[in-house]
Parts: C-alpha cells; sequence; structure tokens
C-alpha cells in the first residue's frame, strides 16, 4: 500500500495509480452470497443470453465496489471517500474459464475543492470498454 497522499502534494491532474481487478465466476458467487443478489444472470450462461445480455455479467455494485477500493487505496483510509457517484454504461462479463475478467480502475484529481478535499474523475474499463460513465469521488485529504 502506498502512503496516504499529502494534500500540499496533490494538485489538479495527479493521477491515481493504475488498478487491475481479476473478477472470476467465483468470485461471482461469493459477491451473490455476501450481498444477496441471486439474480441468474450472474451465474447461468444460458439465461444471460436468453435475455440478451453477451454472457454472465459481474453484479454492477460489485463493479462499483472495486472502483472505490481503488480510490481508498490511494487515499489511505476508506472514511476519506465522502462522495462518490457512478453510471453503469456497459456490463462487465465474465467468461466461464480461470482468468475471469479484467476491471482496470484508472483515476485523476480534476478539482481541488474546499476544506481539503478533491475530486477525483475516474476511468473503469473492462475488456477495452468502459463499463462506469461519469464516475467520481470525492476524497477528503485534510
Amino acid at each position: 500500500m502506498s502512503p496516504r497522499p499529502v494534500l500540499a502534494d496533490v494538485e489538479k491532474g495527479t493521477e491515481l495509480p493504475e488498478q487491475v481487478h481479476r473478477v472470476t465466476r467465483a468470485d461471482l458467487v461469493r459477491y451473490a452470497g455476501a450481498s444477496g443478489d441471486l439474480n441468474v444472470i450472474h451465474w447461468n450462461e444460458r439465461v444471460a443470453l436468453e435475455v440478451g445480455l453477451p454472457g454472465v455479467i459481474a453484479h454492477g455494485m460489485l463493479t462499483m465496489g472495486l472502483a472505490a477500493r481503488s480510490v481508498t487505496a490511494w487515499a489511505g483510509d476508506p472514511g476519506a471517500l465522502v462522495e462518490y457517484h457512478v453510471r453503469f454504461s456497459r456490463p462487465v462479463v465474465v467468461p466461464d474459464d480461470d482468468a475471469g475478467a479484467e476491471v482496470v480502475v484508472r483515476g485523476r484529481v480534476s478539482a481541488l475543492l474546499e476544506d481539503g478535499r478533491v475530486r477525483v474523475d475516474l476511468t473503469v474499463t473492462s475488456g477495452g470498454d468502459k463499463v462506469l460513465s461519469l464516475a467520481r469521488a470525492v476524497v477528503d485529504l485534510s
């Protein structure tokens, strides 16, 4: 884990370290159990295809959580994340193999706000496609 960023050293344009998260079907099973979201599109290929999806997909909230974890890892404190917004633009398709899918999270400080807070804009992709749009976090670095 990298040291917590110091507000005085953070400026507009500061880039967060890229984070790559691997999501497998086993992860989907664990997340379903923890979240209570047992929707079959997250584990049954046939049903996912029947409803028009490209295959089994990761839970949107799992994808959102992975992106948030990238921000809190950079901030050094989960409590530093004080606002968080995303829109789901594409699903993360998780193949039935040991490799799974990659979710890549990149971030950049886009604004210095009041009271030691910064806004971080995120780019979250899987398979080269943007899976979260308008992903933004406000982080308290004071």
